[in-house]
């Protein structure tokens, strides 16, 4: 790629973008529905959005995760089980989307909005048992946990947005977690699938490293105020939020990337 050469403004829409798809991403996940189409907006190809946007997100997720780590919305052993399965996982969808050339990855990113979608509109109303550590099974620990994590760390590896949606939707279905814990875990994993990614690309060479510190910031404090206001408040103004903006960026990508001769 040419060296790309961003203006104070292209700086400012990208930090904006990315404060608030961050804000969001930490409440109700999807914020990678956002900032993908921004990068792409801004001229970025399709691997290097994709590549800039994990390292920027693993900054702004690690403070999110933090957050529900210290107000104790984690199972750790259900961390530990699945750990290892969310980087492997990640690591192998970034290696298949480096398979894809330039065009061909922006038309899958298109495709797969519908299914960051589908993940941020299942319902997650609140159940009246929350499940504790003392309650989680060995079916949980060995079997659900990993296999959730495999394959949406692969899911985030590939394309990513409504990865965090997608773990605490599957912790929350199927391992009867508390919602709020199920979001709290699905934020350590969806942090160690996004570095695992982080590093591939990394190592490909899909970075842009001259956006990265305003944008690191931008996401760092999105995170931060998005995980105290999910603890605190509540997530359904927010999600009907990100639906609205979801859509109007599907109708936008699909129409340059599908429509035209």
């Amino acid at each position: 790629m040419e060296a790309f050469v961003p203006d104070l403004y292209c700086i400012l829409f990208l930090s904006v973008v990315i404060f608030i798809a961050c804000f969001i991403d930490s409440i109700a996940g999807g914020g990678g529905l956002l900032t993908i189409p921004a990068y792409l907006f801004a001229g970025l190809p399709a691997q290097y959005a994709l590549g800039t946007n994990k390292l920027v997100m693993s900054a702004g997720t690690s403070v999110a995760a933090f957050n529900y780590i210290r107000n104790k919305k984690v199972i750790w052993k259900v961390v530990f089980s699945g750990l290892f399965f969310a980087v492997i996982g990640s690591i192998l969808g970034t290696k298949a989307i480096l398979l894809f050339d330039h065009a061909a990855a922006t038309k899958i990113i298109t495709i797969l909005l519908p299914v960051g979608l589908v993940a941020v509109l299942i319902p997650k109303k609140k159940r009246k048992t929350h499940v504790e550590e003392e309650l989680i099974t060995r079916s949980d620990l060995y079997f659900k946990a990993p296999l959730i994590c495999l394959i949406t760390g692969f899911y985030d590896g590939f394309f990513g947005p409504g990865t965090g949606a997608f773990l605490a939707i599957g912790f929350y279905v199927f391992m009867d977690m508390d919602l709020l814990k199920a979001t709290g875990n699905a934020k350590i994993f969806n942090l160690a699938s996004n570095v695992g990614s982080m590093v591939t690309f990394i190592i490909a060479g899909k970075i842009v490293y001259s956006i990265v510190l305003p944008l690191v910031s931008a996401s760092m404090l999105g995170n931060y105020a998005g995980s105290h206001f999910a603890i605190k408040k509540g997530t359904g103004f927010i999600k009907l939020f990100l639906v609205l903006i979801i859509i109007l960026v599907f109708i936008s990508m699909f129409a340059k990337h599908f429509t035209s001769s």
